[in-house]
């Protein structure tokens, strides 16, 4: 199924993405743009692996692209640019070959040796191997680009000689923003030595527009005059980041909170070239368990790979949808939340009419397609909950409650369903078994508790899960007054699940079963600890 929406609905959806996306139409005024195409754009360093923020920005850009797609006919592409020709400033803590790496500090990432095995060129194609891998598993439609291809194959020679022929208002932008030592010797241009192969970062002494070279001191000391094309030189980051809009003329690029700075020096020096920057977003950056900055030096964060352990990659893009500008917790605790949020959404999508729909986030990450993964019915925390009282680390033990819910299902028939019992049952082991306090029940609680099990052992097993819960209601009131029906969903959930929280009631019956409900109970009764196997 898939939720057509109309122009006009379009139009007026207040989704960010559609908010992000009437900016670029606002750019282009309606017309195609004279290369033919609205280009997004996002950058990666591959000095290291893709990681959770690369997910985010371009997981991010897409959504603001098929936004742009329900407003304008205009084609789109998607460039994910490498910025392979950097210098190694040091070696990764995460990789083999330490000493080799550290025999070509300083070249471009594109000239230093693969540290993996031989099956790359260098350790910059073995990096963007990685990073184009990584996006294809999420099915990204994008293309690849390369910094070094572009720097030299000729593809920035115009821009290059546009910021050589404008270098000292360019040089003006920059130098303020610099300490006064750094100041002295800085320069927009790189040359990369034909010596060392190193990238350097030297004084120039002499700039000439008309022949499009530059002169400066190599590191034995020698005077070399060199054009800025052709791969002889690179630009400073931020710079290199103005070249870049400048030469694709890129028309939406995203970024952090931290690169704000930076974004604004780089628009400067695009408007001194003459040409118009992009339009851009920045969002917020994400906060460990503790509320600190992640920092990827410091591994406080969450990787792509750990959050897959546990929830599907629908939930991660989710997770990055809400509120992109507001700073977030990016923890293990955030999984659970974000993969039954997911599902709600999902659940919600079909019904709701096109101007609903496209305010949904699951909308977004599906691109307007109805989803065929499906949970039947399952939330995450209910799997939790399975995997709690089951006392089993092997899913397919759980399979049989999972029958039971929804008839007929099976790994093989129902392989969403499936991972999310794995990943349940991953989560549960390694993040809330540990945490499980059962208490035993007072003697208050201990009556309501007989009289549930005795209501479920006269509920047919063919009840709904809806019944079932009403049931359970209509016993609390029985032993519970009107404002401590909490409290008796409290006391279940503390008692036969070792939660303060815990899922709906019913729901669980009908999952786990009645007959394995009634005997928690009992043994909860006989002061048995249901924190171990029966």
């Amino acid at each position: 199924m898939t939720n057509i929406i109309d122009r006009t609905t379009a139009e007026a959806a207040r989704a960010w993405p559609f908010e992000e996306a009437r900016k670029i139409v606002a750019r282009i005024g309606g017309k195609v743009p004279a290369k033919g195409y609205v280009l997004f754009e996002t950058g990666y360093g591959p000095s290291g692996l893709p990681h959770i923020g690369t997910f985010g920005e371009v997981v991010r850009t897409t959504m603001v692209r098929q936004a742009f797609q329900r407003l304008s006919d205009v084609p789109t592409r998607l460039f994910c640019f490498s910025d392979d020709m950097d210098g190694l400033r040091k070696v990764p803590d995460n990789v083999p070959n330490k000493e080799m790496l550290a025999a070509h500090l300083g070249k471009p990432l594109t000239s230093v040796p693969d540290p993996f095995s031989n099956e790359y060129t260098s350790f910059g194609a073995a990096n963007n191997a990685r990073l184009r891998a990584f996006l294809d598993s999420f099915g990204f439609e994008y293309e690849f680009q390369s910094a070094t291809d572009y720097y030299k194959g000729g593809k920035f020679d115009s821009m290059l000689l546009a910021m050589l022929k404008h270098y000292d208002e360019v040089q003006a932008i920059m130098l303020p923003t610099l300490g006064e030592e750094r100041r002295a010797t800085y320069s927009i241009f790189l040359p990369i030595s034909p010596k060392t192969g190193r990238v350097l970062q030297v004084p120039l002494m002499k700039v000439d527009a008309a022949a499009g070279t530059i002169a400066y001191r190599d590191e034995d000391g020698t005077t070399v005059e060199t054009p800025v094309t052709g791969g002889n030189v690179k630009l400073q980051w931020k710079a290199d980041w103005a070249g870049r809009w400048f030469a694709l003329d890129v028309d939406y690029e995203m970024y952090g909170k931290d690169l704000i700075p930076s974004a604004e020096l780089s628009a400067k020096i695009v408007k001194v070239l003459g040409a118009r920057p992009p339009e851009g977003f920045n969002y917020e950056l994400f906060l460990d368990h503790e509320g600190k900055k992640i920092s990827k030096s410091k591994g406080n964060g969450l990787s792509v790979e750990e959050w897959l352990s546990y929830g599907p990659p629908e939930s991660l893009s989710l997770y990055m949808h809400q509120a992109p500008r507001r700073a977030k917790r990016l923890h293990f605790d955030v999984i659970p939340r974000a993969v039954d949020e997911y599902l709600a959404l999902v659940e919600k999508m079909p019904a709701e009419e096109a101007v609903k729909a496209v305010e949904n986030p699951a909308w977004h990450i599906h691109n307007g397609q109805m989803p065929s993964n499906t949970s039947g019915g399952v939330s995450f925390a209910m799997l939790l909950n399975l995997a709690s009282v089951a006392n089993t680390e092997d899913k397919n033990v759980l399979w049989q409650y999972l029958n039971r819910y929804v008839p007929g299902a099976t790994p093989e028939s129902a392989p969403y369903l499936d991972r999310l019992l794995a990943g349940a049952v991953a989560y549960y082991q390694n993040f809330v078994k540990a945490s499980k306090k059962f208490r035993l029940p007072s003697d208050k609680e201990r009556a309501a508790l007989a009289d549930l099990a005795q209501v479920l052992r006269n509920i047919p097993e063919s009840e709904s899960a809806e019944f079932i819960q009403n049931e359970v209601y209509e016993t609390g009131k029985r032993h519970f007054a009107k404002e401590e029906l909490r409290q008796w969903f409290k006391t279940l959930y503390e008692v036969l699940l070792g939660s303060e929280q815990g899922p709906r009631m019913g729901a669980f019956i009908k999952l786990y079963g009645r007959d394995n409900v009634v005997k928690l109970i009992d043994r909860a009764l006989a002061g048995e600890d249901l924190g171990k196997a029966a």
